[in-house]
């Protein structure tokens, strides 16, 4: 590890921006490095939206060069690689050898480490839970050089998964995959009206289907609050054959002065995207039904120079539907709706980290060009109804959480910082823990 520089870093929101020197890995074997005038954190592939993976003013240690394979057993489905590896990497090996992931978040650009820090989820949760419930073992590299071999059940495993890169540098993990027989997925499409029809739907759909989501029209009010496309899909079985192609990749190159998501532009998108006319059943590659946006190449830019919030919470399901629609009707009559708006479902299965999001309940997550004092304005109202309803938000996708909120919803966060490497630290961190 060395080639020391400085430089801005920022997640994928692109707020806020901190100027970090950089230290990049190139071997797992190697040492920590352990500077006198800082701390570390490990960045992956930069697709937290916040500043969970950001240390200002510390060093970032860059993951990406971990990226080699260790082995692959082909008749198990058992993979074991470096950490710095994207998942998209990982499924270019695996899906032509019959495999898939277990589990995997709405893009394929996140690094197996930060799916691990972050203990990300997927359409699944219902019947699979997240990405850590299928990692057999991984090692962490502490700062005083010990190397801890992780097994799950052991505290340390606990506190690293959703640990947030917290607790050492996951130098490679082995993880469980699906036996798949091809890259198609079989899918339903359901338009609902309303988010009473969506909890009537979720519920039949999920006995059947082990991949579910939605999409919401968050400028709708009155009797369509909530009204969405409704989306169930399956891998397809031996002998289908699929005339559904990827998707060319698009780029959008470069930042445009302004936002271009406005109020105008959501309405009209969104309503358009409604009653757009859909097969009721198709078959599609899997690129297009796991990872919309990934054909599209830093689309991150329509947010403008002032870049944009991710907010995500989960309430649980006694609480979901008042809160659910409460959080819709404030985002509607506020004007900042947002065009990228999921709402889905978590299990039962217990979360396997100190500091997991997922848990048994609802989730909705959206996006919203940071307007400023408006912006948060709506954010203190939306915590209050997630506050209430008993509800948490995603550290992966936040910028702003308040340390309170933040507390709450992870009890454990005070015997984790048990676990903390003492050379590693982050904004999140001292964010929510009152630390600076």
């Amino acid at each position: 590890m060395n080639n020391v520089s400085l430089s801005s870093l920022a997640g994928w929101g692109r707020l806020p921006v901190t100027r970090q020197k950089l230290l990049r890995c190139h071997d797992r074997a190697s040492p920590l490095p352990i500077p006198v005038d800082g701390t570390l954190l490990p960045y992956g592939n930069g697709r937290s939206y916040g500043d969970v993976p950001l240390n200002d003013g510390g060093y970032a240690l860059l993951t990406r060069g971990l990226d080699r394979f260790i082995a692959f057993d082909p008749i198990n489905g058992l993979l074991r690689a470096e950490a710095g590896i994207t998942l998209a990497e990982v499924l270019e090996i695996i899906v032509p050898r019959g495999w898939f992931l277990a589990v995997t978040p709405g893009t394929r650009f996140v690094t197996l480490g930060g799916a691990l820090a972050n203990d990300v989820h997927g359409k699944n949760h219902h019947v699979a839970g997240s990405f850590s419930a299928h990692v057999t073992r991984f090692e962490l590299l502490r700062s005083d050089g010990e190397r801890r071999l992780c097994l799950p059940q052991d505290p340390w495993f606990t506190a690293t998964v959703g640990g947030l890169g917290l607790t050492g540098l996951i130098t490679w993990l082995e993880i469980r995959l699906q036996a798949v027989a091809n890259p198609w997925i079989i899918l339903e499409n359901k338009v609902f009206r309303n988010l009473e029809e969506y909890f009537d739907i979720n519920r039949a759909s999920e006995l059947g289907w082990p991949y579910t989501v939605s999409w919401i029209d968050c400028a709708a009010q009155g009797k369509t609050l909530g009204r969405g496309v409704y989306m169930a899909g399956r891998h397809a079985p031996v002998g289908t054959t699929c005339t559904s192609v990827r998707p060319s990749r698009l780029v959008v190159p470069f930042t445009p002065p302004c936002s271009l998501v406005n109020t105008p532009v959501l309405r009209t998108f969104n309503f358009l995207y409604y009653h757009a006319p859909r097969p009721p059943q198709a078959c599609s590659h899997y690129g297009p039904f796991f990872y919309p946006l990934d054909h599209m190449q830093n689309w991150n830019r329509i947010y403008g120079p002032r870049g944009f919030y991710q907010y995500q919470f989960v309430v649980p399901h006694e609480n979901a539907q008042d809160a659910v629609g409460e959080v819709l009707e404030r985002i509607a009559v506020s004007g900042q709706g947002s065009f990228l708006a999921v709402l889905k479902t978590f299990g039962n299965l217990p979360a396997q980290g100190m500091l997991s999001f997922p848990r048994p309940g609802v989730t909705l997550a959206l996006d919203f060009p940071n307007r400023g004092d408006a912006t948060k304005q709506l954010f203190a109202t939306l915590d209050s109804v997630v506050r209430q309803a008993g509800g948490a938000l995603y550290p992966a996708k936040d910028a702003r959480m308040q340390g309170d909120d933040f507390r709450r919803a992870y009890p454990a966060w005070e015997a984790f910082q048990s676990f903390i490497d003492p050379c590693f630290s982050s904004n999140f961190w001292r964010r929510v823990t009152c630390q600076g």
